[in-house]
């Protein structure tokens, strides 16, 4: 329990990938960080692709970023959701500007872009996404994880490994 006492935010809507949600969830709950899902407040419990529901914690305009040490946002196509709600983007925003660690796989990639926070910075995401990526300024590579700073970035569930395992150690300032 190496994460003890920080705080984690996972953003959930509707179409989220259950894998990139909860593998990174429970991954960190199994350090000791206390994970908090925050949605967008359109609803208590959010539908995963398969089905799958997540409870809500918190509604994201009852957070903020200074809250938590990091922000996970799943892919899915949830992201694209969560977009077009501000006090998710700047959640997002806020905490990258922070210095907080700011975690997306496969299609949350947009939600990045949106918050405004790609320009000149090395990321991935899913390949679908990577004009995206690029016209928000990102320098986009193929690559199952990329950090640059704070920003932690992943491609598919297949890359949740090295995601997880870079999440735990951008948390414990390594």
């Amino acid at each position: 329990m190496k994460l003890k006492g920080k705080k984690a935010a996972i953003l959930a809507e509707e179409i989220y990938n259950e894998f990139e949600l909860w593998i990174p969830y429970y991954r960190l709950k199994e350090e000791g960080v206390e994970v908090t899902v925050v949605g967008s407040g359109t609803a208590s419990a959010y539908h995963g692709k398969y089905g799958i529901p997540v409870q809500v914690d918190k509604k994201a305009s009852e957070v903020r970023a200074a809250d938590f040490d990091a922000v996970v946002v799943p892919g899915g196509y949830a992201p694209d959701k969560m977009r077009t709600h501000p006090e998710m983007v700047s959640l997002v925003r806020d905490a990258f500007n922070q210095g907080k660690v700011v975690a997306a796989i496969c299609h949350a990639g947009w939600m990045l872009a949106s918050a405004g926070i790609l320009k000149g910075k090395k990321a991935t995401s899913y390949v679908a996404i990577k004009d995206d990526m690029i016209n928000a300024g990102a320098l986009w590579e193929d690559s199952e994880l990329v950090r640059d700073g704070n920003l932690i970035t992943s491609r598919k569930p297949e890359d949740l490994p090295a995601f997880c395992r870079t999440i735990v150690e951008a948390m414990e300032g390594k």
